[in-house]
């Protein structure tokens, strides 16, 4: 009876240590000093602490306190996805998602995404959604794809995973056709700085669907977007612009606007430009020029 004592409390010790171990590597994580946090981390990793296997993975997946290694994060992600350990489980399936220090495989990206998805990890779920929205790994299925978005998107604080949702209600895949609900999850999006969210919630006021039409509104959801570099929402701002659409004529504006956008890939923008320009004059034009040039998004607080 003494011996099992003894070991209850050897175990007992040994656990208390290994936490206070990793709680200091946490502190030092928290406050940059990876040398620290790896001093930490990395004992308890070889030990078997799967939490401890997530973090070494990752400081190997980022480059911190230790030359960048993905064949190294991929190891103590596996380690610590083998144990159950959701994050270890999420990164692994982005791992092979990707085809970051393994070769590309969607099937075992489906396997640890499902993992940990069915665990409650919202970036794991969004992962998934996507899979099955795509069709990568999986026969596609849209409604399994909304299943998944959902899960993440209810978290609150997904914005991908709600504007993602939310273009499922819009084409009507996986879900019945609802512009209302379409409109309620890009708002959410929107709301949390996501630029897609932002420029898809400003085409639902432009056409008024599931929302009452609104140019202004439009255009101000398009220039959120727009001064994050959203190329599509730069266009849609400068045809705003352009046709006096929620905001005053100005085909200067409207011809910087579309300038960037034609800048950022988008083909029909640039179209946009000359159509424009055959309306402007030379002075007009090279203002317009000027601006996009000297164009910078807004510094974020």
């Amino acid at each position: 009876m003494k011996k099992i004592l003894l070991a209850l409390l050897l175990a007992l010790c040994l656990t208390q240590s290994a936490w206070a171990g990793f709680s200091e590597g946490m502190a030092a994580y928290k406050r940059g000093d990876y040398a620290d946090a790896l001093k930490e981390f990395e004992p308890l990793a070889e030990q078997g602490d799967a939490l401890a296997q997530f973090y070494l993975g990752f400081m190997y997946a980022q480059g911190q306190g230790v030359p960048q290694n993905r064949k190294q994060a991929v190891k103590w992600y596996s380690k610590a996805a083998e144990q159950g350990n959701a994050l270890g489980q999420t990164n692994l399936g982005k791992v092979y998602y990707l085809g970051l220090g393994v070769e590309q495989d969607y099937d075992k990206a489906f396997y640890w995404y499902r993992k940990a998805a069915e665990q409650g990890v919202a970036a794991a779920q969004l992962g998934l959604g996507r899979m099955y929205n795509k069709g990568q790994g999986i026969p596609q299925d849209y409604k399994q794809a909304a299943y998944w978005y959902r899960k993440a998107a209810e978290y609150g604080w997904l914005a991908i995973a709600q504007s993602n949702l939310g273009a499922m209600y819009s084409t009507g895949q996986g879900v019945p056709q609802d512009y209302e609900q379409a409109a309620f999850w890009y708002r959410k999006a929107a709301e949390q700085g996501l630029a897609s969210g932002q420029f898809r919630l400003g085409m639902m006021y432009y056409h008024g669907c599931g929302v009452p039409r609104d140019y202004k509104q439009a255009v101000y959801w398009y220039r959120k977007a727009a001064e994050q570099a959203y190329a599509m929402a730069q266009w849609a701002l400068g045809l705003m612009y352009s046709d006096g659409h929620g905001v005053s004529q100005n085909y200067i504006k409207a011809h910087m606007w579309m300038n960037l956008a034609a800048a950022g890939g988008i083909e029909d923008a640039a179209e946009s430009c000359k159509l424009l320009a055959a309306k402007m004059t030379p002075q007009q034009i090279a203002e317009a020029q000027r601006l996009a040039r000297e164009w910078k998004p807004p510094a974020k607080p």
